[in-house]
Order: structure tokens, then sequence, then C-alpha cells
């Protein structure tokens, strides 16, 4: 799984290290609901929001590096965003699934940096997200890489409105009526990007594969 090189905070304001994320008690890695989570880690249980993290870490950094397309903008909009998701605890409130909370603050958080940095650069520095299992045969470690190289090539190609949709749908797993809350547009806004994109992904990667 993907992880950053930098860690969140944790609510310690200490860096939460992969070698801090133990194992949790199945009751609460497994039975609880993310908003519950929440609103235990709101009211100052920070074991609920060490098992958010774990449930939703590398997943947010794989959305943000295949949007912003470079390494370092991803870490640093990675810790910003659980950043602002600590620093907001005390006002969270369970209008909507946690994941559409989490995710709309990351993407107000990439938006952001575009507005601070007009000249955002469209260079792609993405290299493998993590390390192969030792397990893998080195056939399937090949193809997996294969694999992961050609959707970033893929992904790269879209224009930013459709990476994005495309992203929250695959990454986060939100609907279109999540995504369409999380973007600020309307469902059938998000439906179009979506399909568009959905189209423009198969079509890029068959002529990939076609020209190998």
């Amino acid at each position: 799984m993907a992880v950053a090189r930098n860690p969140p905070l944790d609510p310690g304001y200490g860096l939460l290290s992969r070698a801090d994320q133990v194992a949790y008690p199945p009751p609460m890695k497994d039975a609880l609901r993310d908003s519950a989570l929440m609103l235990r880690y709101r009211d100052g249980d920070v074991d609920a929001f060490r098992v958010l993290y774990e449930r939703h870490n590398d997943s947010l950094y794989r959305y943000l590096l295949r949007l912003c397309k470079h390494r370092d903008i991803a870490e640093d909009l990675y810790q910003e965003a659980w950043s602002k998701i600590i620093k907001s605890r005390q006002r969270y409130r369970p209008t909507a699934k946690f994941t559409t909370f989490l995710y709309r603050v990351a993407h107000n958080c990439f938006i952001d940096h575009i507005r601070r940095n007009k000249r955002h650069t469209n260079e792609i520095s993405i290299d493998p997200d993590d390390s192969p299992s030792t397990t893998d045969e080195p056939l399937q470690v090949t193809e997996r890489l294969i694999a992961r190289e050609r959707l970033n090539r893929a992904l790269a190609k879209l224009p930013q409105e459709q990476r994005d949709v495309v992203l929250l749908f695959l990454e986060a797993g939100l609907n279109l009526d999540e995504i369409a809350s999380v973007t600020d547009v309307n469902r059938e806004t998000a439906k179009s990007r979506l399909r568009y994109a959905t189209a423009k992904l198969k079509a890029a990667l068959a002529t990939d594969i076609h020209h190998e």
C-alpha cells in the first residue's frame, strides 16, 4: 500500500510513525463506523484517530499523488489535510460520511495549492508507491508495476476536473452524490465528468497496450 514518507502529526503533535500503528482490538477496528470513531476522537479518544488514520492514510495519499502528479507536493497536501482534520475535530458533526468529509478537506487543500501556485506544474514524478511483497513471484511484481505505470500515464493525461472525480471514485470509493459534494458541483456534472474520464482512461489504456 502507498505510504507517505512523512506521516501526519498525531493528536499529541508528535510524528505518527508506521511503528506507532499497533494492532487495535477487533471491536474498535472492525465494528465501529468512521463517523463513530471521529466522534470518539472528538471526545478525546486518541486511539480512535489512529484507527481512522490506519484505515484511510494509504488511499488518501494515492488520491493526492495521482491528482497533483508530484510526490513532494502530494506529501505536503497529505500532511495539511490530516492536520486540518485534527484541528477541526471539535467542530465535527456526522452530517455526511467521514470519507466525504476527509476527501472534501483534501480536495480543498489541492485547490488552495493551485490558487497559491498559479504556475502549478504538470511535471510527472510518480514513482512506485510501495515495495513489492517478498512473497510475490517476479512475474507478478513486474505485471503489477507495468499495470500501475499504464494507469498513471493515462490518469496524467486527463483534465484536472476529470482526474479528480475518477480518483474520488477509484481511490476513495465515493458515490456520485458524495463526489458532487466533495467537488462542489451538482450530481449531473459529477456524473458527466466521471463518464468522460472513464471513457478516456479505457481508450488510453487500450492504446497503450496496443502499442507495446
